[in-house]
């Protein structure tokens, strides 16, 4: 009879060591760049012959489906690399819901990935536009950098607003705002993964949103609708920290 236990007791066991090297599904972590936070989405899955392959977002920069060119798991310890952005990532997958380890580009940083069934989402359900719906164009004025044009794109849809910024003068396009929030003729768009919020009031007309924008120190910031739209410019990134101060 305890030899019947033993054996069973070693067959759950590695049952359960099996089950924690599964590294597939979804996965989102935050990378700390000293200007704010960029949310890091992996998404592993099994080719048919059992290798791992995999593909990652950068939500915070409206980039998804960057290809993962070499993803391994051996034992507990998962490498994966990025060529477009010269990336690379050594972590241990310390149980079926975790990875700790460190991404290196350019210099190393902790990078922790938590599995989840909700990965942010790049692109929203159509809905009516709204009164602001529309391209808003600005000059921002920092001692340090002079005057830096910004550009934010207003959405409505089916999740509510939502804007993204281009600041064309830092080769920055697109990256989507973490949070919108209006209430009567206040606006509120936050942009966490640079550490940024502009706050603002449209006037009557709907032509004009005067605000600050906030990014350590306030600086004035007055939005005006347009029909153009500013220059191509995105790059890959993934760790970079655009400043506005």
């Amino acid at each position: 009879m305890k030899k019947a236990i033993v054996v069973v007791v070693l067959t759950l066991a590695a049952v359960c060591v099996a089950q924690a090297q599964d590294a597939t599904g979804d996965w989102i972590g935050t990378l700390e760049t000293g200007m704010g936070g960029l949310r890091i989405v992996l998404h592993i899955t099994k080719s048919p012959d059992g290798a791992l392959k995999a593909t990652m977002d950068s939500p915070d920069q409206g980039i998804g489906g960057m290809n993962v060119d070499t993803i391994t798991l051996d034992g507990s310890k998962l490498k994966f690399t990025v060529n477009v952005v010269r990336g690379t990532y050594e972590g241990t997958l310390k149980n079926a819901s975790t990875i700790a380890g460190n991404w290196t580009q350019s210099q190393k940083k902790p990078l922790e990935f938590r599995k989840t069934t909700t990965p942010p989402k790049l692109e929203h359900p159509p809905a009516p536009p709204s009164d602001i719906d529309g391209v808003w164009e600005g000059m921002l004025e920092t001692p340090s950098q002079g005057k830096l044009r910004v550009t934010f794109h207003i959405k409505n849809t089916g999740d509510g607003l939502t804007a993204t910024l281009d600041s064309p003068d830092q080769n920055i396009k697109g990256w989507p705002a973490t949070s919108v929030a209006r209430k009567g003729s206040s606006i509120k768009i936050e942009m966490a993964q640079i550490g940024g919020t502009f706050q603002g009031k449209v006037n009557k007309d709907l032509s004009i949103i005067g605000g600050d924008w906030s990014q350590g120190p306030n600086y004035p910031l007055t939005l005006r609708r347009t029909k153009e739209e500013s220059p191509e410019s995105k790059t890959p990134a993934v760790n970079s920290s655009p400043a506005h101060n």
